[in-house]
């Protein structure tokens, strides 16, 4: 199951700082075969690039290893920030893997979206600074990584878009999905942009506070480096209990009605009206190709 926050206990904002004039300590680096991580010990900061080609879709591998990536680094007593950010240009990622919805059994479904719930539950209640460093589109499941960290920088492109666009392929985002999206943007903007299926472009994104900056695509990591300095000055245990304070209820949320959260998704997934859209869906990307 998940950790509740602020299980690690709180380094109180005392990250070991390298004294002035000493090399800095190399980043350590472990990888698995679509998640790649860095972490430099010197500052705290970990790198989490997507890099599942060709559009870092999330199957069950991909989810399966963001959570234990996660994990490890929650773990480590050096890390306190994590920028998540694609290792493939132009895409951020392309959300949840059609093919795991599609011509399963019901014990696939339930598999694959228990890993869907652990990847949410685990980012959206990490105690860590949390950046999503934009640099493609982030359409249903990438946009909601994004909207779960607690800053996203986008990289300043009308060509990228963001959003949750389940309406367009006849399904729709879960509750969960629906309160994080709320969470940021407001009822009414959600309400819309939800029904629409809407995928915003980057400048639009901003407008309606879907993300919170765009930069030049030279400039993201920098700033998001940059912001993630910021967000570390905080004393991480007064940070800690003010995100678990702000978090909590939606999290909550889905913890006591995972089950059924898992029920709702199995039937809906196995109607045939459902697997039909699915199918065309598939198809229509296929000759996009």
């Amino acid at each position: 199951g998940v950790l509740p926050l602020g299980r690690r206990p709180p380094a109180w904002g005392t990250a070991a700082r390298q004294p002035p004039g000493l090399p800095l300590a190399p980043a350590r680096a472990f990888s698995n075969n679509k998640i790649l991580v860095e972490l430099d010990e010197s500052s705290g900061v970990a790198m989490m690039k997507f890099k599942s080609p060709p559009v870092n879709s999330l199957s069950l591998d991909v989810l399966t290893e963001f959570c234990i990536s996660l994990e490890k680094l929650e773990n480590n007593r050096a890390c306190r920030g994590v920028i998540f950010t694609s290792a493939i240009p132009k895409i951020f990622s392309s959300g949840l893997d059609i093919t795991e919805m599609c011509g399963k059994s019901a014990e696939h479904y339930a598999e694959f979206w228990r890993a869907v719930q652990e990847m949410w539950l685990r980012l959206y209640g990490c105690n860590m600074v949390t950046i999503a460093a934009v640099n493609g589109s982030s359409p249903a499941g990438g946009c909601l990584i994004a909207l779960s960290c607690d800053y996203r920088i986008m990289v300043d492109n009308p060509k990228f878009s963001i959003g949750l666009n389940e309406a367009q392929l006849g399904i729709v985002a879960p509750f969960w999905f629906k309160d994080t999206f709320v969470n940021v943007v407001g009822q009414r903007i959600a309400e819309r942009s939800l029904q629409l299926g809407a995928l915003h472009p980057a400048p639009e994104a901003l407008k309606l506070g879907l993300v919170d900056e765009l930069v030049p695509e030279e400039k993201l990591q920098e700033k998001a480096a940059a912001v993630m300095a910021q967000w570390l000055a905080m004393p991480d245990h007064a940070r800690q209990i003010t995100k678990s304070m702000m978090r909590k209820t939606v999290l909550d949320r889905l913890i006591s009605h995972r089950e059924e959260d898992i029920q709702h998704f199995i039937n809906f997934t196995s109607k045939e009206s459902i697997q039909k859209s699915l199918r065309t869906y598939m198809e229509m990307l296929r000759k996009k190709k």
